[in-house]
């Protein structure tokens, strides 16, 4: 007796094969798009990582930049202080006991080494340093700054007229010789910068603050 196949069974298995193969079509319509997604996504992160990398490098450049030049402004101030006050305390006692012009710059540069360098090694002999170690760090953190200090200081006294001549309760000399200390500042901060960038300068004193 011949099989005979029923309509109703090739409707069902033309059902069954389509469903399959639709099945199969979302399925890998589901796995293209999600991986479609995964490398957007992928690409989008690695974009967004980069642009990120990229304006923090920018940023990181340009404070350091503002943060070099502010790092050089204090240890010049710093070293301002104790120049200053040798300077001062110089030219004082060479204008009040009448020395010579030659006397008294020198004498007024001695002091301004003596003064700026105790100061430094007064701060870092709070980390804990030796006495030589303390000079040592003095010597070659203040040395470059105190010299430049000290050759615009000196040159203005002696290059405005009557300056150093002039007794100690005349205006001259006192405006003189603070328009020296803040020019010998303005000149000294990118010197400082520099040295600092080189890691010398003041840039040896950091490690002990």
């Amino acid at each position: 007796m011949e099989h005979t196949e029923h309509p109703g069974h090739e409707g069902h298995q033309g059902h069954q094969h389509h469903g399959n193969h639709g099945h199969h079509s979302g399925h890998e319509h589901h796995v293209g798009h999600r991986d479609r997604h995964a490398q957007h996504s992928e690409h989008g992160d690695h974009s967004g990582h980069r642009e990120h990398a990229h304006a923090g490098q920018h940023g990181h450049h340009a404070h350091g930049g503002g943060s070099s030049w502010r790092t050089a402004a204090q240890a010049t101030l710093h070293c301002l202080t104790g120049c200053a006050i040798g300077e001062i305390l110089g030219q004082v006692i060479g204008v009040g006991f009448g020395l010579h012009n030659g006397a008294t710059v020198a004498l007024s540069i001695a002091l301004a080494f003596v003064f700026g360098y105790a100061l430094t090694a007064r701060g870092v002999l709070k980390a804990g340093l030796s006495v030589r170690a303390a000079a040592k760090v003095a010597l070659a953190a203040d040395t470059v700054s105190i010299l430049v200090m000290e050759l615009i200081d000196n040159g203005v006294m002696v290059a405005v007229p009557g300056a150093m001549n002039v007794g100690l309760g005349q205006l001259l000399f006192w405006v003189s010789l603070a328009a020296s200390l803040v020019l010998a500042f303005v000149v000294t901060v990118p010197v400082n910068r520099w040295l600092i960038g080189r890691g010398l300068g003041h840039a040896v004193v950091h490690a002990y603050h």
